[in-house]
Formats: C-alpha cells, structure tokens, sequence
C-alpha cells in the first residue's frame, strides 16, 4: 500500500460527504492531470449511491475503477471534527482513503481495497493516525502494514 505524501490531506475542512469526495478528486487531479476532478466526483458519488464506502469505525474507503489509468492510486484524507457519511455505523468519519484503480486490473483492485480495509480496522492503526503530525508520519504508517 504505497502512498505519497502529497496525496495526503490532514485537514480536510468539508463538513460532508460530498465535500469531502470533491476535496479528495481534486487533490486527485493534482496528483494525476489526466483524472478530471467532475468525472471523477461523478464517479465517486455513483458509487455511494450503490451503497456508503462508511466501513465504520470512523473510516471510509470511497473507492472507482477507471479507464487508462496505468496503476492503482491511494489518497488519504483526515478530519478532525469528523464528517456525517451515512456510515453502515451511523458514526460519523474521520479517516477516509479513496482508491483510484484502473478498469482493466479488477483483482489489484479487490486486493488493495481489502487490505486497506484489514489496515484501517485495527484500534492502533487509527490512533496513530488520529496522533500523526504530518504527513511524513502518516506515510510512515502505511509502510509498516504488509
């Protein structure tokens, strides 16, 4: 699970899901020019309407599949006051991870997304998180988890 440090937001203003998911598409396009922030934000919201990426526990994992992309693509993003996303808990988010996969490498795709999903379930993962300063510290985190 590689993350870059400038695919991290730690302080993520949106005070609800959809800021929150244009917050982190457009952090996206930064990233990689040829993601547009809409089609992306479009895509992100079609997907929860299928169901909530709020897995619980303060943590969401927003995640699309999309053509002609080369690699898969993982952003992080923190709040501290936490955001309502109508998660499976009712429990509002603090930690969302949005993975950005491409369409033609569906098991990469059901790979990183559970082992995100194995990562973010664990207490101490989610403290550390909480308690990182920057994101350096927050790379860092990721790296530990094989």
């Amino acid at each position: 699970m590689l993350i870059q440090e400038h695919n991290i937001l730690l302080n993520i203003r949106a005070k609800n899901k959809e800021s929150v998911l244009w917050e982190l598409a457009k952090l996206a396009q930064q990233d990689c020019p040829q993601l547009d922030q809409d089609t992306l934000y479009r895509l992100l919201l079609e997907r929860e309407q299928i169901g909530s990426t709020g897995v619980g526990n303060g943590v969401a994992i927003p995640h699309v599949r999309i053509e002609n992309l080369d690699s898969i693509l993982l952003f992080f993003g923190r709040t501290h006051d936490g955001v309502g996303y109508d998660s499976v808990d009712n429990q509002p988010v603090y930690f969302i991870v949005m993975i950005i996969s491409p369409a033609d490498k569906p098991a990469e795709y059901l790979e990183t997304l559970g082992a995100v999903s194995r990562f973010l379930k664990q207490p101490e993962i989610r403290r550390e998180l909480r308690l990182a300063h920057d994101a350096k510290e927050i790379k860092k985190i990721f790296q530990q988890f094989h």
